[in-house]
């Protein structure tokens, strides 16, 4: 990690200049999925987008190539989690601020009085926040903020398509809130391949349990799996599910486990946790992957 402090201050040092985009748009950098979608609906045409991690890649684990450090050194802003989500690159994004590259958590956009504490995460707090409906209409009010001040010829712009989005967000919110009606509370019991799900549990009412810890950089252990075996037989659980972005291997152990006990259990489905799907599916995009989430919890569990 240090080497690679060095090699980025180096380049950043040698190109800093004018970064901006010879059309006159802004370039931004994002990492997540959730975030680069999100950025997009704001920003619209108006600005140029690229995002580092694509469907499937877990932020936990993910490493920069030397492309992701071209697309860092030629932006004007970065947005990215924060909350530790992002490992290590938080490290190279907290140095690139402090030489002058405009680098953003968009969590900075969430009162942290109202986060979930984490032991796993050096800030302490779940960075799962994508989860929480509500914080993602705080942040698209944030990102469009921060948006202007650096653009504010197009703030106007800015402000129409966050009007848009927020519309969508509380439509979005409305129809879920239906969808999970359906599940009696008894059964709002969600067990997945790590514990992401926790603003999702607040957010409607859900008890959730994670196979492996909120960080996948954590490997679940064989008492891991007898002690939800358990929890899965004592509760009458019927079905825990896989993620896009983890690998499938330990939620199918889990499953053998619980069905050499005599207790039958199903893989309910695939959830979008860590990312997004893939590109021009509805499950790439934010609205569509928590859409399909709900409907898959809710449809496998009744």
């Amino acid at each position: 990690m240090k080497r690679i402090l060095f090699l980025l201050i180096a380049i950043f040092l040698i190109s800093c200049g004018d970064k901006k985009e010879e059309n006159g748009k802004l370039r931004v950098v994002t990492t997540t999925t959730m975030i680069t979608d999100l950025v997009e609906n704001i920003g619209g045409d108006l600005i140029e987008v690229n995002g580092l991690m694509g469907s499937g890649i877990d932020p936990h684990l993910y490493k920069a190539s030397q492309g992701d450090f071209r697309k860092l050194d030629r932006a004007d802003v970065i947005f990215y989690n924060g909350l530790h989500l992002e490992g290590k690159l938080v490290e190279v994004f907290e140095k690139m601020n402090e030489l002058a590259k405009t680098t953003i958590a968009i969590s900075d956009g969430v009162e942290e009085n109202t986060l979930i504490g984490s032991e796993y995460f050096a800030s302490n707090y779940d960075p799962h926040i994508w989860f929480d409906l509500s914080y993602w209409n705080d942040i698209t009010i944030y990102i469009t903020k921060r948006l202007s001040e650096l653009d504010p010829e197009n703030a106007a712009a800015f402000e129409v398509n966050r009007d848009v989005y927020l519309k969508k967000l509380k439509e979005l919110k409305i129809g879920l809130d239906k969808k999970v009606e359906e599940l009696p509370k008894e059964k709002r019991i969600l067990v997945t391949a790590h514990d992401a799900f926790n603003y999702y549990g607040r957010t409607f009412d859900f008890e959730v349990v994670g196979l492996q810890g909120i960080s996948t950089a954590t490997e679940a252990g064989v008492k891991d799996v007898q002690r939800i075996t358990q929890f899965i037989i004592d509760n009458k659980i019927k079905a825990i599910f896989i993620e896009s972005s983890v690998p499938r291997r330990t939620v199918e152990a889990l499953q053998a486990a619980v069905n050499a006990q005599d207790h039958d259990v199903i893989i309910g489905g695939e959830l979008f946790s860590d990312a997004l799907g893939s590109a021009g599916t509805e499950e790439g995009t934010y609205i569509g992957m928590y859409k399909h989430n709900v409907n898959t919890i809710v449809n496998a569990l009744k």
